[in-house]
């Protein structure tokens, strides 16, 4: 290896001088705030390949592998890292695949800040490997050629898995699967596979081209999808587990949206973020009338809640015409649960944030229709069961904010229909399946991960329950006695 080479790769041989560390984080070119506003485009452009090689030469391939433990799906994140530093994309993203079916979606809306860039050796210093932008950049770079890394599938093994639901962990149940030789069935009650990166992110974050990719990625390897087919209507859950299915992986996310209790909220022109982003993204709302279904909004839009959704349904807003937008978020900017680059994204997109205060009301306009909200200004108290300081009403801070379109983005819970018509399947008061080691439930041979169990979190802590749930359904149908 020549000496230009292992500049290149950040490797040393015994005796050699030390590289100097480069802490100058390539930045990913983005759409600027005054076009973006005006289209559902996507923000963030990507790495050019000069970027991306710039970008992967700062990583020191350190020996304790930080990031990749820092990695729910524990991706072997240096590895990929040492291939693009020599230059060889392909290698890249065989690695990458090696270990996650949708390098693509990950890169794009995963929160590394808080995972495998967190760990990185660099964080340290202020300047973590950028590794979700070089995962985007080698998925787009597969997409962009043509070419698609298939790992080798194993012989067949003769049991048959449902998985309910084709969100991000049923995705990675299937492909987990189906690669070591289980013939995989999945159910998708939509009439489009993808699950919440269909409905639930919006274009300019999450292109739908880029999840339906992915999800022919997982039929590729074998995986039969079966759309507008709901279980607990078209088939029960017992009914899966009498006919050919040795095991059943339960994925169906968490669709039914929470809401405030208080006065007025049953008026017209307040949606859930649910329905909101739903009929925006998978129905296309942001195209009509090419597609038909609108979505009627007015100009003085507040959104409710501090989380990703949020920042989506906000964002959305903004580009299918509101002329004001607020964030209405009850604990301090500090304490919000959405990621950095989001809410930077909003601000920069001229969202207006009204921090400590919580919505007590809504006032009709006389024709039922939303023309006002009530609020009461918070403080912020002893820390509650989340670790965040609890937020206490001030008395008599009272104020009304004019708004004649509300979203509420409080979180969701699990759709009962699943438990309902499954009544030894264990829940919790909150709806989700309770699950234990390896994601077993109460009901035999029945798995469940992502956000039925956890009420609403990430797309990669889904993948991670995922691949952990298909470890153990591989263990249970390669069991000589099953």
């Amino acid at each position: 290896m020549s000496a230009s080479d292992k500049a290149g790769t950040g490797l040393d041989e015994p005796g050699d001088k030390k590289p100097k560390i480069n802490l100058n984080r390539v930045e990913m070119p983005k759409q600027s705030p005054g076009e973006r506003k005006h289209n559902f485009e996507e923000v963030a452009t990507g790495y050019t390949v000069e970027m991306a090689m710039e970008e992967a030469r700062r990583c020191i391939q350190c020996k304790k592998r930080n990031c990749q433990q820092g990695c729910p799906v524990n991706i072997d994140i240096p590895d990929f890292i040492r291939s693009l530093q020599q230059g060889d994309v392909e290698s890249a993203s065989r690695i990458l695949k090696s270990k996650t079916s949708l390098p693509g979606i990950c890169g794009r809306v995963c929160p590394q800040e808080l995972q495998c860039e967190h760990a990185c050796s660099l964080n340290k210093k202020g300047a973590p490997i950028a590794i979700g932008r070089l995962e985007r950049f080698i998925a787009d770079w597969e997409r962009m050629e043509g070419a698609v890394s298939t790992p080798e599938i194993a012989p067949s093994t003769g049991k048959c898995v449902a998985v309910v639901g084709t969100g991000p962990s049923g995705l990675t149940v299937a492909s987990d699967l189906a690669i070591r030789g289980h013939r995989v069935t999945m159910f998708e009650a939509l009439h489009v596979a993808g699950g919440v990166l269909m409905y639930g992110i919006p274009e300019f974050r999450l292109p739908k081209e880029i999840v339906q990719r992915e999800v022919q990625y997982v039929a590729s390897l074998g995986v039969d999808i079966r759309l507008d087919t709901v279980i607990g209507i078209n088939y029960s859950l017992d009914e899966l587990l009498n006919t050919k299915y040795h095991a059943v992986y339960l994925a169906t996310g968490a669709g039914l949206p929470q809401f405030l209790r208080v006065p007025g909220e049953n008026l017209n022109m307040i949606y859930s973020a649910n329905e909101f982003l739903t009929r925006t993204n998978l129905m296309k709302a942001y195209l009509y009338p090419e597609y038909a279904t609108p979505v009627k909004m007015g100009k003085r839009v507040a959104v409710i809640g501090g989380g990703n959704v949020a920042m989506d349904s906000a964002r959305c807003a903004v580009r299918l015409g509101a002329r004001d937008v607020y964030i209405i978020y009850r604990r301090t900017r500090q304490e919000m649960p959405a990621r950095f680059e989001e809410v930077e994204n909003a601000e920069e997109e001229g969202i207006h944030f009204h921090f400590l205060c919580s919505p007590t009301g809504f006032i009709s306009d006389g024709r039922n229709n939303v023309a006002a909200m009530e609020l009461i200004r918070m403080q912020l108290g002893e820390p509650d069961a989340s670790g965040r300081r609890r937020p206490v009403p001030i008395p008599g801070s009272e104020y009304v904010l004019d708004v004649d379109t509300v979203v509420v983005s409080l979180g969701t819970s699990p759709n009962p229909l699943l438990a309902s018509t499954t009544p030894d399947l264990e829940t919790s008061r909150r709806g989700t399946v309770i699950v234990g080691e390896g994601g077993r439930t109460s009901k035999a041979r029945v798995w469940a991960g992502g956000d039925i169990v956890s009420g609403g979190a990430t797309v990669i802590s889904a993948m991670g329950e995922g691949r952990l749930a298909a470890s153990s359904m591989h263990a249970f149908l390669s069991d000589s006695k099953r």
